[in-house]
Order: C-alpha cells, then structure tokens, then sequence
C-alpha cells in the first residue's frame, strides 16, 4: 500500500509537541536571544553555488519549522536584527521571510512581528484507490478550486503519443490547471487524452473525472511514475515557492477495463505538501 499525505498550515495557536519518528524530542531553538547568532550565521547555511542567498536562507528556516526547531508562535528576530545575525542585507531577509509567509510557515502579526505557525495535520490518501484530487478533497471537506491554465486540441508531444499509444498524425485534449485546496496552491496538473476519449476538452472546469464518467470513459486503473525535480521559475511561481525548490513529479497513466490507455497526466506537487509513505509486507516465497 502507497499513501500520499497531504498538509495544509493551520492557524490556531497552539504548541505541536517536538517529538522526533523514533520518539525522542527534539531540541529547540530559543528565540529569546540566546541562540539566535548561532542559528542564524552563515556559516550554517550559506553554499557557494547553491542558490541566492535569500533562497539558502529560506531553506535554513524552513527546515527548522519543519523538523520542529523552531517552535510554533515563536517570533523570528526584526529584519534589521535578522540581517546582522546571518550577515546579509534587509533586502535578502525579506525576500526569504515572503517566501516563508507564501509557504504558510510564517505569519506577520501588524504591529507584533513575524511568527512561526502552528503546522496543520496531514492528511492520508492512499494511492491503491484510483480517486480524482477534486473528489478526495471533497470528502475532506476541502473546497478544491482551479485555475485553467491551457485546454484545446494539439499536436501529442512524444511523451503523450508512447503513453497514449497514438501518433505524432493524431490530436490529443490537454487541460493544464493550478489546484488548489482551501485556496493554497498544491499541483500544477497537464492532463493529455485521446481526441476521441475527450473530444471537447471545454468541458473540463474543475474535474476532469467527472467528465469523462458521464460519458463511459473514465479509467479504472493507473500507473503512476515519481520523480525528485527543482521548479522552474514559471511552475514555482504558480506554486508560490522560490525558483529550484524542490517538488516531486507524478506521471500517471489511466487505462480502461480493455487495457487502452486513455489518460496521461503530468503532475508537478509541492513537496512541502506531499509525503509519501508506502508499505512493504515480506514476500512469503522468499
């Protein structure tokens, strides 16, 4: 069984405990100045050649939220303290504190600073169900919404023409959208069929599985492929990260109860969003 997990920053105010996988509890960082120069200096998270230094800054703190160093509600230095504890510019500190703002790790309270937020749970779908990401967020009471990004008839790319078993001669409906959940960007998702499988790709709005059961034509299984990659400027954009975050790549193929395959859709999915988890069970044979 595979288990994709699903996280979306919460923002009640309350302190997660800091236990680590194997149940020991992780060490702290204090905001109250005693380990602020230590945390912050560069020499702990500054690389030539890898990355602006506003992006390597970024990746420091928020490895921290994450990993639960810095604690839920704690206040972050100002910028001009936070500038001369990791010995770069205001400019570069704020760049890297938007990002963490984006990315739903931090929050600004007027008046008060920046704090770390309370992280949400995550929530588990496992992928031996074949399940469409408007559906699966329904049943969590998520309201789903997507921004269209390209939909009509094209040339298949060579990609699309080896998945969908056509040829370069035959057209295939494409609709890009940015999915989003409870209005947080999560996926950028290019979905590709065969022109007679979907011959009006405008009818796809939000759901594209909807669409094709009403006309027969939804498969009922899928392979799907994952892969590590750093975004583009372009897609991290639309996913409101830095330019070479990282996020994970899902190449799914549907096929129809025949073994045709009807549906070929690249997915881009914010790392920091999905988890996945799969589980291994001892071949009795061996």
């Amino acid at each position: 069984m595979v288990c994709i997990w699903y996280y979306f920053p919460d923002t009640t105010n309350h302190l997660a405990p800091q236990v680590a996988p194997d149940g020991t509890r992780r060490k702290s960082v204090s905001m109250d100045g005693a380990d602020e120069g230590g945390f912050f200096a560069a020499s702990l998270w500054y690389r030539d050649g890898l990355g602006p230094r506003y992006l390597q800054l970024y990746r420091h703190i928020s490895a921290a939220i994450t990993d639960g160093r810095l604690e839920p509600d704690s206040q972050l230095p100002p910028e001009r303290d936070l500038a001369d504890l990791a010995d770069v510019s205001r400019v570069t500190v704020r760049k890297a504190v938007a990002q963490l703002v984006h990315d739903g790790l931090v929050e600004q309270r007027r008046g008060a600073g920046s704090f770390v937020r309370a992280q949400g749970p995550k929530l588990e779908q496992s992928l031996s169900t074949l399940t469409s990401f408007t559906d699966y967020m329904a049943a969590r009471g998520k309201s789903s919404s997507s921004q269209l990004l390209q939909r009509g008839l094209f040339t298949p790319t060579p990609d699309e023409s080896i998945a969908l078993g056509i040829s370069s001669a035959d057209r295939v409906a494409r609709v890009e959208r940015l999915r989003s959940a409870d209005g947080i960007p999560m996926a950028i998702e290019r979905s590709s069929l065969p022109e007679d499988i979907l011959p009006n790709p405008g009818l796809v709005d939000t759901s594209l599985y909807s669409v094709l059961r009403a006309t027969g034509g939804a498969p009922t299984r899928a392979i799907q492929r994952i892969t590590a990659i750093n975004l583009a400027a372009y897609e991290a954009r639309l996913l409101n990260l830095a330019e070479g975050a990282a996020a994970l790549r899902i190449d799914r193929t549907g096929y129809l109860p025949t073994g045709r395959p009807i549906e070929f859709t690249r997915g881009l999915y914010r790392s920091d969003i999905y988890d996945f988890v799969a589980e291994l069970r001892l071949d009795g044979t061996s």
